[in-house]
């Protein structure tokens, strides 16, 4: 990969100092170069929520843009999502999943739902909001076997954030696909503002980032026994 870094972040990340996703966004160094988060999270998954064609008159005639919006994640703590516009899909589509990189962040999972007490994080250890525009968006952990009672936006972002099992409730005008998800993604971040104590923690298996096997590969009659 040749690549020469333009930014302290990035050099550390090409000299080996930084070897970890977690350890990068623990430098609170400005994430502004996409292919750090390439090198650190190679198994990185995009997906685009909503693509807008937007015209515009003027005295040259009618000219269109392209709005994008893009979500990334690896399904096992990390999401970011972002927007980008251009004269062409393709190159926009790149443009916003770059630009998605630049502001992934890292959540925290656990098993916050009285319900169950299953000790694994499967869902997430506290009830979170986001809103966005009219869109007001409150997630809360579920017991495990639910699944992702959310709606389809939420959903894809709860898939790559690596979350398997909750309740979400939305208002607003939530056919607003990229209210929705801005919500939604602010209701993430705040799994990582929130400050938990070590007793929380460990009550509830709480995780931040990585757990290192996803909840899907492993056999819950195994965790029963």
């Amino acid at each position: 990969m040749d690549w020469i870094p333009k930014t302290r972040l990035g050099q550390m990340v090409l000299n080996g100092e930084i070897t970890t996703m977690s350890d990068a966004l623990a430098t609170k160094l400005p994430l502004r170069e996409a292919e750090i988060v390439d090198i650190l999270l190679p198994d990185l998954q995009d997906e685009v929520i909503d693509l807008n064609m937007v015209q515009r008159m003027t005295d040259s005639g009618r000219r269109v843009r392209f709005a994008v919006t893009c979500i990334v994640g690896n399904g096992d703590g990390f999401i970011g999502i972002g927007r980008a516009k251009g004269k062409e899909v393709g190159p926009s589509i790149r443009k916003a999943i770059d630009n998605a990189k630049l502001n992934i962040i890292e959540i925290k999972r656990g098993c916050g739902s009285w319900e169950c007490g299953c000790g694994q994080p499967h869902s997430l250890p506290f009830e979170v909001m986001g809103e966005c525009g009219s869109v007001r968006v409150s997630i809360k952990p579920a017991p495990r076997g639910i699944g992702l009672a959310v709606g389809d936006v939420a959903k894809k972002l709860l898939n790559l954030a690596g979350v398997k099992d909750a309740w979400g409730f939305a208002r607003g005008n939530t056919k607003t696909k990229v209210n929705y998800a801005m919500a939604t993604f602010e209701a993430l971040r705040m799994t990582s503002t929130l400050r938990v104590t070590e007793e929380q923690a460990k009550q509830q298996n709480i995780v931040s980032g990585p757990v290192g096997i996803t909840v899907t590969e492993t056999d819950p009659e195994a965790l029963e026994e």
